[in-house]
């Protein structure tokens, strides 16, 4: 019941996304768009009036006394944010700071429904502890528990505290009181306004689709209007190609005073997902591969093999946070054979919802990567400088 749906809830999404997009142009897609058109400006003033309880204080923040940078982006998905998230917690460990990352946790498993639905009816907080996916010394929860991007996260930062919990000033509080921890990095944080204090905000923003087909929510991809980029202190180009004259124009016209940074995903290596084996990049060059992912912007992936020298002879793409089945990779494996590829090649994060194989005709490795500044380097060290020692 569970897989069915599952499949049934990918397939609502990758309807939806293709309505918004206008690649349906059937009239019931059509009246769709126009619905969806409505609903987002109810949308819009949901979003402002929320903004406004906070700023008159109706809506009360809460302040822990540490360390708070919030990194986040306007559209749903696709930014590259998990990387920039490692790129910080690893500056500021190595700068001295004890940093607990905090995450909602993006589709992991949720706690029991009675307990949910008890704490609804009682109105009371629940009290339930995050779950702790690093303690800053061992990976203790599998993807399923903790979600693809903390799972991601813990296994690359094995010194940083990684914590999952809906509620953020709960997992912050936690961080503080068990691990010592002194810096707050919140993952997917820009709208997370119940903890403020010592904050610095920081916006992703994608160069191939800065904001999304510029429409909010549910007619785009856009949580908050461009405008409310006033609120960052640092803002990230990703995947950038150096030229960004314009989309930086219109940044300077919501925010003339955030720090700019161009970044771009950097390939490091490839590591067999199943035996930890590393390989060179070099091992793509002039062979035939297959790519295989469940990410919000597979284009951007596979053109990254080609750009590395591979041919890419089959691609196949799942919904963003697709748990893949065992048959599924064995189909992928089928079809690469049948296309004389040598090797299959997916992303870290799909890395992490493999499931176990019963056999494996072709290497599938995924692809590490990391960030690298490309411009604003020496603005992105006095941001962590800033952090830091304030």
């Amino acid at each position: 019941m569970r897989e069915k749906f599952r499949v049934w809830a990918e397939s609502l999404e990758t309807f939806a996304l293709e309505v918004i997009f206008g690649e349906r142009r059937d009239t019931k897609a059509v009246l769709m768009r126009g619905i969806l058109f409505g609903s987002s400006k109810v949308f819009q003033v949901g979003v402002k009036m929320r903004r406004w309880l906070y700023n008159v204080r109706i809506l009360r923040d809460k302040t822990l006394g540490v360390q708070v940078i919030a990194i986040g982006n306007l559209t749903v998905g696709g930014t590259g944010k998990t990387p920039v998230v490692e790129k910080f917690a690893r500056e500021l460990r190595d700068a001295g700071r004890n940093v607990a990352i905090l995450s909602r946790g993006y589709r992991s498993k949720p706690p029991p429904f009675h307990q949910w639905l008890l704490n609804k009816i009682l109105l009371r907080e629940d009290q339930t502890p995050p779950r702790v996916v690093s303690d800053g010394k061992s990976l203790l929860l599998d993807s399923e528990m903790a979600g693809d991007e903390p799972y991601m996260l813990a296994s690359n930062l094995k010194d940083v505290v990684v914590l999952v919990d809906k509620n953020r000033v709960k997992s912050g509080r936690y961080a503080i009181e068990k691990f010592g921890c002194d810096t707050l990095l919140l993952d997917d944080g820009f709208q997370y306004w119940d903890l403020r204090g010592r904050r610095h905000d920081v916006v992703l923003i994608d160069r191939q689709q800065p904001f999304g087909n510029e429409h909010l929510l549910p007619r785009g991809t856009l949580r908050e209007p461009p405008s409310h980029l006033a609120r960052a202190q640092t803002i990230f180009i990703t995947k950038s190609d150096g030229h960004t004259a314009e989309l930086r124009r219109r940044i300077s016209e919501f925010n003339p005073e955030a720090a700019i940074i161009e970044c771009v995903h950097h390939p490091l290596y490839l590591e067999d997902v199943f035996t930890g084996e590393r390989r060179g990049l070099e091992i793509l060059r002039g062979h035939k591969v297959a790519s295989l992912s469940g990410i919000a912007q597979p284009e951007s992936f596979e053109q990254s093999l080609v750009k590395l020298g591979a041919e890419l002879v089959y691609s196949k793409r799942f919904a963003d946070h697709h748990r893949f089945t065992q048959q599924e990779i064995l189909n992928v494996i089928n079809r690469g054979k049948k296309r004389q590829a040598v090797t299959i090649i997916t992303t870290q994060k799909d890395a992490v919802r493999f499931p176990k194989i019963d056999r494996r005709d072709l290497p599938i490795y995924f692809m590490r990567v990391e960030i690298q500044i490309v411009s604003g380097a020496n603005d992105f060290q006095d941001c962590v400088r800033k952090i830091c020692f304030r």
